[in-house]
């Protein structure tokens, strides 16, 4: 019996899940659904005419794991290898990361060396923390949030300063309030396997989902990614999805909202925009899905003229305590020399701000002006990292409720609402970031997730 399955959100998610329905001689037709108009969701790069590339989203993927092999077999499978960009782990900007604390940029420990000695602006050597982890016992607690089992493994300054940066950096989020369960699984995983981070790590925590390597895949282990790009910005990855869709005959795609006859949903919307498109008689899942709280985080792109920065890396973070507006900056320069322009040396930077701070510090996001958040990072530049010249080239992105927070609590809320699915019937699964992860692996790897649950394995 063929079916017809209507996707919701044409962002990476929901087309990695049309990429992989449409592998399935199951499926008869595939109707995808965008509003925006555009597809790709939040990656977004923009081209300039002199060849250079700015990112307004993620700017760089990491190859690791089982969701990161997925991704580089989708990536050969769209036949972008010779278009990949790799940083290996050798790489200046893979071994060199900073924090802004106390007024000055420090280089987060890294090697040997780093660990055994004190190194700022941490005050004892990290190594001291680590031994003393394998003794600490095991939590009680079914979820708990990021900061307090990272104090309570590793110690408050460890918490308060790198990991309150780390959940910055990636989930532009709080890590008081962020549950470890959900946004750290592998360290959740480890101390429940091996009631220890450290054994975790050395002695695997659990199962991974079998994702047998291709060619690209294998060639990132080989020779150590820690991250990649494309020629041409992230972008290109939903765009070369969006062409195979359109080329492959099987899809189709509805820009507009009429009415659909399908089989099955798949919605990638984020978790909001889904409850206010359920009926009323789905009310009880509504409700859980507007329980999954979204932040909003404003991308300034600078470009300079020349080499300004002081040290070469792959960029600066900035825990809540030393400025909560400010999330850090991305030297985009140092990992990704080929996205600047083509003749004459530049050096181009990505602030990012806001996130769980938005409202505090700038204000209502409709209200804010693009002007005040372009100060605003140019300003960062100058005293975080003493550029005194202006830009030469910026622009500003609002991204509006771009990243989920998975507050406490969060996996009981999924595994509630999927019961919900099944106890009821519908024909509906759920992918995209609001779930099982916000990492560019994470959505492409959630899309695949619920096309094999409808169809099995393609």
């Amino acid at each position: 019996m063929q079916k017809t399955v209507a996707v919701l959100g044409g962002g990476i998610g929901g087309l990695s899940a049309c990429f992989h329905l449409s592998k399935s001689p199951q499926v008869s037709k595939i109707v995808l659904l965008e509003r925006a108009g555009r597809f790709g969701g939040w990656l977004s790069s923009t081209r300039r005419e002199d060849g250079a590339v700015f990112e307004h989203g993620p700017r760089g993927i990491r190859p690791a794991g089982a969701v990161g092999r997925n991704t580089l077999n989708m990536v050969e499978e769209l036949g972008l290898e010779s278009e990949v960009l790799p940083v290996t782990y050798d790489h200046v900007a893979s071994k060199n990361r900073y924090l802004y604390v106390g007024g000055q940029l420090h280089k987060m420990p890294s090697g040997l060396g780093g660990v055994v000695r004190t190194v700022p602006p941490f005050s004892r050597p990290l190594v001291q923390s680590v031994l003393k982890e394998i003794l600490i016992s095991r939590g009680k607690e079914e979820d708990e949030s990021v900061h307090s089992f990272v104090s309570r493994r590793l110690g408050t300054e460890l918490a308060d300063i790198a990991i309150d940066s780390l959940c910055r950096g990636v989930f532009a989020g709080d890590c008081r309030k962020l549950s470890v369960r959900s946004c750290l699984p592998p360290l959740y995983n480890a101390e429940k396997a091996r009631g220890s981070i450290v054994l975790g790590m050395l002695l695997g925590s659990g199962p991974e989902p079998d994702v047998p390597p291709s060619t690209l895949a294998k060639r990132a282990a080989q020779e150590n990614w820690a991250q990649w790009s494309l020629k041409r910005g992230l972008q290109n990855l939903p765009e070369a999805l969006e062409e195979r869709m359109r080329n492959g005959g099987r899809v189709e795609i509805q820009l507009e909202v009429g009415t659909i006859k399908a089989d099955h949903i798949i919605s990638a919307l984020p978790a909001k925009a889904l409850a206010s498109a359920l009926p009323s008689a789905a009310q009880p899942l509504s409700q859980q899905l507007l329980e999954i709280a979204t932040v909003t985080v404003a991308v300034v792109n600078l470009e300079y003229e020349g080499s300004v920065l002081p040290v070469t890396g792959f960029g600066h973070l900035v825990p809540s305590s030393e400025d909560r507006g400010l999330l850090g900056v991305v030297y985009d320069s140092v990992p990704f020399p080929q996205h600047n322009r083509t003749g004459g040396h530049t050096t181009r930077l990505t602030v990012m701000m806001g996130g769980a701070w938005f409202q505090e510090v700038f204000g209502n996001p409709e209200k804010v002006t693009e002007q005040l958040l372009l100060d605003r990072a140019t300003q960062a530049v100058t005293s975080h990292l003493g550029v005194t010249t202006p830009p030469i080239w910026s622009i500003v992105a609002l991204l509006k409720d771009c990243i989920p927070q998975y507050y406490l609590g969060h996996w009981k809320r999924l595994e509630n609402m999927r019961q919900y699915i099944r106890d009821h019937n519908l024909p509906l699964s759920l992918a995209g970031s609001s779930y099982d992860g916000v990492s560019v692996n994470d959505v492409i790897f959630s899309g695949r997730m619920a096309a094999e649950g409808l169809v099995g394995k393609v």
